[in-house]
Parts: structure tokens; C-alpha cells; sequence
């Protein structure tokens, strides 16, 4: 037992940069305090003692704030960093060294019981502050839910799954993302610069269309040279009134709106 809060310990100070000292972890963190509560009513919930683990799991509830039902299975070195507002179903299964932070849902869409209604977590997840994961799938090892997602499809391994409803990010830019992560050791919340496909897509057609644009302006002004070589007239007049001679596209203040 004694192990397993020292080990929690050390990963808290290790993920968190304002844990100063193991006493301070220990007596002022609610999510080391909501896991040691849960282990004592996980112990009674399969020891058939159902009633006293449900009314430990209501106790740690009371003083965290942070509910985990007692038949839900839990890893090592799991991390619920703020933790208000958690909420962590029966038949939810969380791997080692998965990270959660406050307002969080590991929830269920179905009612039967008996059945595996609420997600299961990889190794090393991190669910980002109130993040809704919602039904009996697998998120798996590595992987990021971001602030805010509503996920209620499975998430590949070391993906990352942003919005509402959620979206995929895979690839060489999310393995490059995640590389440059682990050099800075911890990717708190799950959100990084330039994570929501949809802002990707946007503004690569933003760029897109400014490139079009600077290269039609650049077109009529060699028009307009060879015009006026030719026939030896002044440029506007071999070139139509309404020609769109000049870089017009506002591409900086569109990017902006995409942010």
C-alpha cells in the first residue's frame, strides 16, 4: 500500500510543476486523496461488501469532489490533477499512467447492466479538462483526448481526438507534435498549437488562395509590359479597367479568425 502512495506521489510531482514537496502532495491533493478513497471501496465492492463501497466512494465524492464508482478499474500511477467534477463510471477501466483532469466524464450511453457501458483507457492517456468520453470503447495506449471533445468512437492508439464531436488527428505532423512533446517532458491538458484539423484545413486554403492571388497580380503586370512594348500605348489602355492587377486578399486577417 505504502508502495503504491509513494508511487503516486512521485508521479504527481513529476507531471504537476506546482507540487513544491511530498507532504504537500500528500495532504492537499484531492485526486491522490479521491484514488487512495476509491482503493478501499474498490476492495469492498469485490469483497461483496456492496453497500460500504458505494458509501466510501459517496465519502471521497463529499471531500474531493470527484466521483469514481467503486467497481470502476484503475492503474498505476494514474494521475487526476484539480479533479473537481470527475466522474468515473462502473465499468470504466483506466490504464497506468494515464492523466485526467478536472470536469472530466468517463460515462456510458447504455442502460442494460451487466454490460460494458464506459470507455476503457490505454497506457499513458492524458484526457484534458472536461473532456466527455462516453460509451463501452477503447481509447488506447498514447493517446490525447482534448479539453472540451465529446469522444464516443474508439481513438487509436497515440492519436489525438479534439472537438465536439470529436476528430481524429493522425499522421507524420501528430508523430512529429508528439515527439517535440516528450523533448519537454509532459503535454498537460492534451492541446497543443495547431491540434483542430478543421483551423489546419482552413487556413491551408487560406494560403493557398493567397499564393493564387500574388501569382494572377504578378501575371498582369507582365501583361501590361508586354502591352505597352507592343503597341507603344500606355499600359491601361491595353489592359481592361476591371482587370484585377494588384494583390487584394486579405490572407493575414482570415488566418486570424481561424486562430
Amino acid at each position: 500500500m505504502f508502495d503504491r502512495l509513494r508511487e503516486d506521489i512521485a508521479c504527481i510531482r513529476e507531471r504537476d510543476p506546482a507540487a513544491r514537496t511530498a507532504w504537500e502532495v500528500l495532504t492537499c491533493y484531492p485526486g491522490l486523496h479521491a484514488l487512495v478513497l476509491h482503493r478501499w471501496a474498490h476492495g469492498c465492492w469485490h469483497a461483496g461488501l456492496r453497500w460500504l463501497g458505494r458509501f466510501v466512494s459517496h465519502f471521497a465524492r463529499w471531500i474531493t469532489g470527484i466521483e469514481i464508482h467503486p467497481g470502476a478499474t484503475i492503474g498505476r500511477r494514474v494521475f487526476i490533477d484539480h479533479g473537481m467534477g470527475v466522474v468515473i463510471g462502473e465499468t470504466a477501466e483506466i490504464g497506468d499512467d494515464c492523466t485526467i483532469y478536472q470536469g472530466v466524464t468517463l460515462g456510458g450511453t447504455r442502460l442494460g447492466r451487466g454490460t460494458k457501458r464506459h470507455p476503457t483507457l490505454g497506457r499513458g492517456v492524458i484526457v484534458g479538462a472536461s473532456a466527455q468520453v462516453l460509451g463501452g470503447f477503447v481509447v488506447g495506449d498514447g493517446a490525447r483526448i482534448g479539453s472540451g471533445a465529446v469522444v464516443v468512437r474508439p481513438v487509436p492508439a497515440g492519436a489525438t481526438a479534439v472537438g465536439n464531436p470529436s476528430r481524429i488527428i493522425e499522421g507524420d505532423s501528430d508523430a512529429r507534435r508528439e515527439a517535440a512533446a516528450a523533448k519537454m517532458g509532459f503535454s498537460a491538458y492534451a492541446v497543443t498549437q495547431g491540434d483542430d484539423p478543421v483551423s489546419l484545413a482552413m487556413k491551408g486554403l487560406i494560403g493557398n488562395a493567397e499564393s493564387h492571388e500574388h501569382q494572377i497580380a504578378l501575371l498582369w503586370q507582365a501583361i501590361e509590359k508586354l502591352s505597352a512594348r507592343a503597341r507603344e500605348l500606355p499600359a491601361d489602355d491595353c489592359v481592361p479597367q476591371d482587370a484585377h492587377r494588384r494583390e487584394e486578399f486579405d490572407a493575414e486577417g482570415l488566418k486570424r479568425l481561424v486562430k
